[in-house]
């Protein structure tokens, strides 16, 4: 095993570590496992709160900041944190107008953000959660019931965030986060296994010259595996699948937000590369695309591969994602 860690055991408390010493505009706390927005509490917003397994960096911890999420809760690697966590950020960022849950669809996530909703609210906190299933490739997996949640919750949590920082109410909040989740769909493709930590090798078997087509940001399987692909193949097949699951959201040539994410362990060159292909085949479909994000935003460690979301974007979600954020993996406008 080749990691830059000092143990499987510290690896998610020496990132934190990390994140504070990078990042002294956030309060991060390595041993509650929560990262909170300095500040979140002032000007009578409501507090939007995420997390998840660790693995998928920058997502969640990486998008806290002002115009995005006011706190996150990081998990053991690829396992969901747990509701004293959640609670305790709830508390943190909770300024008496109701806090937001993004929660994407893994049932451990689930089960574990609704139990931690149920303990905010006794304790007084006005909760409403958001799930965010966009995944195409499959309607159920090892760790769902129903679809999985992967790229768009980038767009969901910069799009509520942003309407928060505007001072909407929590009711608003959550139906524009429920408005982008219904009008995104993505697909994943990988070219490798990734490694977690505790196991030290590969986490399912990919042999040579061969790819997956649809796999979950945890190595779940996908629809099928096929001999190497090229990248313009690969576009046509995964941005096939997003626009014929797109089909009944809005008008078909109606514009888009594209997120082309790499998974972890594909360069630049080749997310560029992919992008040009991506781009091709949305001209050819007749699809304006108004913004694009190419690099690493929802990874799995150090999978090889990427993924595409869309989202069916009308005026008002453009204007809130062009509005400023300012996170460590994002930010324009300030």
């Amino acid at each position: 095993m080749r990691m830059l860690i000092n143990s499987p055991q510290t690896v998610v408390a020496d990132a934190l570590r990390g994140l504070a010493a990078a990042h002294p505009d956030l309060d991060v706390d390595p041993q509650a496992r929560v990262v909170v927005r300095k500040g979140a509490r002032e000007g009578g917003r409501v507090g939007l709160v995420s997390g998840g397994g660790s693995g998928h960096e920058p997502l969640h911890a990486g998008f806290v900041g002002p115009g995005m999420l006011s706190a996150a809760c990081p998990g053991e690697v690829f396992t969901s944190p747990v509701p004293d966590q959640v609670v305790r950020a709830a508390k943190a960022v909770d300024s008496g107008r109701g806090v937001l849950f993004i929660v994407k669809n893994y049932t451990g996530d689930v089960l574990n953000f609704d139990m931690a909703a149920e303990l905010a609210e006794e304790d007084g906190i006005r909760v409403e959660r958001v799930l965010v299933d966009d995944d195409v490739a499959v309607t159920d997996s090892l760790y769902t019931a129903g679809r999985r949640g992967t790229g768009a919750t980038l767009f969901v949590e910069k799009i509520a965030g942003a309407a928060a920082e505007e001072g909407a109410p929590l009711d608003q909040v959550a139906a524009v986060a429920r408005q982008v989740n219904a009008a995104s769909r993505s697909f994943g493709v990988a070219l490798s296994a990734c490694t977690t930590p505790a196991k030290g090798s590969p986490t399912f078997d990919l042999p040579d010259g061969e790819l997956e087509l649809g796999i979950g940001i945890h190595g779940e399987p996908g629809r099928e595996r096929r001999p190497m692909m090229s990248a313009r193949e690969i576009a046509e097949f995964a941005v096939g699948a997003v626009l014929d699951d797109l089909a009944g959201v809005g008008p078909a040539d109606g514009p888009v937000l594209a997120l082309v994410n790499g998974m972890g362990a594909t360069p630049l060159l080749e997310l560029y590369g992919f992008h040009a292909e991506v781009a091709r085949v949305l001209a050819d479909r007749g699809v304006p695309v108004v913004r694009t994000l190419v690099g690493n935003y929802v990874t799995s460690l150090d999978m090889a591969g990427c993924s595409v979301t869309l989202c069916r974007a009308d005026e008002e979600l453009l204007r809130l994602w062009d509005a400023p954020v300012q996170t460590p993996a994002l930010r324009w406008g300030r």
